[in-house]
């Protein structure tokens, strides 16, 4: 969706894996790199630095960094929050608001790779805020548009959850089946921010996998 000599951005389908993990599956970032190195004819091993990381089953807009300049500003920028995250989320059940500043604290459980939501400070606990919007509503689902404020672990599926909102397909935070293609309706729609080396104005859009739910939310 952007490339330039420094930067290169990607829609991850759902499923996809960002950077390697413990199953062997090949990742994205392994993807990217053959890419490189067949349309630039590079010779040898290809540099590409993994500045973020979205879900296996989400899907939406990944950056990666082509050079070692490009992801120590890029990392810079996203620990300084000076990066702005859009989402958008399929859920079962109507909100409590149109729109909301919701504000919890999580603690991840690493066994189970899942976040705990809680209103209240407790131990071991982190705080997340998000705020939320209906942007569409079907007969069964609603579309939230969703903007992070800040970057914590399943932080958007478990303060949906908490809120009696699982994303569609998510069994994980309590949504009552799966997709049949083991993905869940969590979509990174939009990336913006400020080129760490050109000091451009970057806004990079995703468009949502090809499925009936999406394509209905989108053409109401």
């Amino acid at each position: 969706m952007f490339e330039d000599n420094h930067l290169i951005a990607i829609n991850k389908q759902p499923g996809q894996l960002v950077q390697g993990d413990k199953t062997g599956d090949k990742p994205l970032s392994e993807l990217v790199k053959e890419y490189i190195k067949v349309a630039y004819s590079k010779p040898g091993n290809v540099y590409l630095g993994v500045i973020h990381r979205l879900d296996r089953p989400t899907s939406g807009v990944v950056v990666f960094a082509k050079t070692s300049k490009a992801l120590t500003r890029m990392n810079v920028l996203f620990s300084e929050k000076k990066t702005q995250k859009t989402y958008w989320a399929v859920v079962k059940n109507q909100p409590p608001e149109n729109q909301q500043l919701l504000t919890h604290y999580l603690v991840r459980n690493p066994k189970q790779n899942k976040s705990y939501a809680y209103k209240k400070s407790v131990p071991n606990s982190k705080e997340a805020i998000l705020s939320y919007k209906v942007a569409a509503s079907l007969q069964r689902y609603f579309m939230l548009e969703v903007h992070l404020m800040t970057g914590r672990h399943h932080q958007i599926r478990a303060q949906l959850s908490h809120i009696g909102c699982p994303i569609k397909g998510d069994l994980k935070y309590g949504f009552d089946r799966s997709n049949s293609d083991g993905s869940i309706h969590l979509h990174a729609r939009n990336l913006t921010f400020t080129h760490p080396v050109t000091q451009q104005h970057i806004s990079i859009d995703a468009t949502p996998p090809k499925d009936s739910i999406w394509d209905a939310c989108l053409s109401v």
